[in-house]
């Protein structure tokens, strides 16, 4: 799935969702499948917050081909249960992939520039793997 647009300006999942979208993305990532009912209660928790309003952002999130909706029960106890489609971890391993590869063909070396500057402050597992990574690039290998 492709998020359309990405908030350059927010943070974590706030570059990917607006703020209601996000907190509920968050909740169903450290959750079971649950109901829109039930993510209410949570969000009711922290401040009031209509059931027309969730149930619309969770259906926009679903049609958005985040979630995933399953009907469970019968008769009267039915109700529709939510969950993501991905990970936390696949959604932003996705997402980063789609930004930087979108940047670097937009962009390229001027934005390749801004990365390299930026491992200044990187862990140095991180420059590790990338010097393997180019060293494979280097050497024709593909992974």
């Amino acid at each position: 799935m492709k998020i359309k647009k990405m908030n350059i300006e927010g943070e974590g999942l706030n570059r990917f969702f607006g703020p209601l979208e996000s907190r509920i993305m968050d909740i169903l990532w450290s959750s079971e499948a649950l109901s829109i009912k039930e993510v209410q209660s949570i969000l009711n928790q922290e401040s009031p917050i209509s059931i027309n309003t969730v149930m619309t952002v969770m259906n926009r999130l679903l049609d958005k081909g985040l979630l995933t909706k399953v009907m469970t029960g019968t008769g009267r106890t039915r109700a529709a249960k939510f969950s993501p489609l991905q990970s936390r971890e696949q959604f932003l391993t996705e997402q980063t992939k789609e930004v930087s590869q979108g940047l670097i063909q937009e962009y390229g070396s001027l934005v390749v520039n801004h990365m390299i500057d930026a491992l200044d402050d990187v862990d140095p597992e991180v420059i590790a793997r990338l010097e393997r990574k180019l060293n494979d690039i280097k050497h024709g290998k593909k992974q």
